[in-house]
């Protein structure tokens, strides 16, 4: 049985949602379709035709700055990409994410080991990224986000338990 890698790709500080998804190929410019394929286009021309589903990002501080623009994460999340690890977020971001399931990780120890192009084997579920024989362990979600991550979104947990996480808990 051969066992599903997924890919990092690295990216520096910094990393604003026009970089993500620049402007121009937002969907309603290009059509709702195919508005993912241009994911990076200015930084990594390759990005989106190279990507595959559970591929991880890894960037460094202040990913996700400038507009709250849904639709750069939007892409991201058709092409399936696994978790996004940096060393930092902007905040909006970071719940667009989120919001949308893509498990996102401040982790800015592992950010400094993991390479472009390393092969990992990442298990949301245990919080554990595998890159050959090494392991690292990712900051444990608090258990309302573990609960929208394993249904899929926030919005997919809201239709199946007519609630948003985490409604009726003190914590």
């Amino acid at each position: 049985m051969s066992e599903c890698l997924q890919r990092i790709w690295r990216f520096g500080d910094s990393i604003n949602t026009d970089d993500i998804l620049p402007g121009k190929y937002a969907p309603f410019m290009v059509g709702e379709t195919e508005f993912q394929r241009y994911a990076f286009a200015h930084l990594r021309p390759e990005f989106a035709a190279d990507v595959r589903p559970g591929d991880i990002l890894v960037g460094g501080r202040n990913w996700g700055l400038g507009s709250s623009r849904e639709y750069a994460p939007q892409a991201l999340k058709k092409l399936g990409i696994g978790a996004i690890i940096a060393k930092s977020f902007a905040r909006i971001h970071y719940r667009n994410l989120l919001n949308l399931g893509i498990p996102a990780f401040e982790a800015p120890e592992l950010v400094e080991l993991l390479q472009d192009g390393d092969n990992v084997r990442y298990e949301w579920a245990e919080g554990i990224v595998h890159r050959g024989a090494e392991s690292f362990s990712l900051p444990k979600p608090p258990l309302f986000l573990h609960e929208v991550l394993a249904e899929g979104s926030v919005l997919a947990y809201y239709k199946k338990y007519k609630k948003f996480p985490g409604e009726g808990r003190l914590s």
